[in-house]
């Protein structure tokens, strides 16, 4: 029987999860990317329209690790999917399978919600993570690469929408009308 519990992250775990969140990017030395705050947090997870979730692994009481996920759409299955964001174990809990506790319980909520996948993103060189996820059968999408639009960018692409496309936030106002 596993030490570990996993459990839905309530509201009084944002400030965990956000310190979680921080000892992730210190690890991965993406430290300086970090803008969330608590209250970017508690919106995400648990204001109006939720648009992630996220699990807590504990010890006891003591916090080992989180997952924070959300659901996307495959139109090729024509099926929800389950993506990963990020997964993260505190170093004193290593080595002894809450990573891949933490991938099961999210499979088994993925399955749960008839996903027909579950993705994430691992960096290159997280040797660790990367024969984790070899031993549970995930492969890597090699002829896949990630893009990413950011800050002004993102702002300028958006800017240049034709005024005649029709945001989400119309549509979402027109069907309560």
């Amino acid at each position: 029987m596993s030490p570990f519990t996993i459990a839905p992250a309530t509201l009084r775990d944002v400030p965990l999860i956000l310190s979680l969140i921080q000892e992730l990017a210190e690890y991965e030395q993406l430290s300086h990317e970090v803008t969330a705050t608590d209250e970017r947090l508690h919106d995400a997870l648990f204001g109006s329209a939720p648009v992630a979730h996220a699990v807590i692994a504990r010890e006891g009481r003591e916090p080992a690790g989180f997952a924070l996920y959300f659901f996307n759409f495959s139109t090729f299955l024509g099926k929800p999917g389950l993506y990963l964001e990020d997964l993260f174990v505190r170093p004193r809990w290593r080595k002894r399978g809450l990573g891949r506790q933490l991938l099961a319980h999210l499979a088994r909520i993925a399955v749960e919600r008839g996903c027909g996948r579950m993705e994430w993103s691992v960096l290159n060189w997280n040797e660790t993570a990367l024969r984790v996820y070899q031993s549970i059968g995930a492969a890597p999408l090699s002829e896949w690469t990630v893009q990413r639009l950011v800050g002004q960018p993102l702002a300028d692409l958006a800017a240049s929408a034709s005024s005649s496309s029709v945001a989400t936030s119309d549509l979402d106002s027109r069907s309560t009308s």
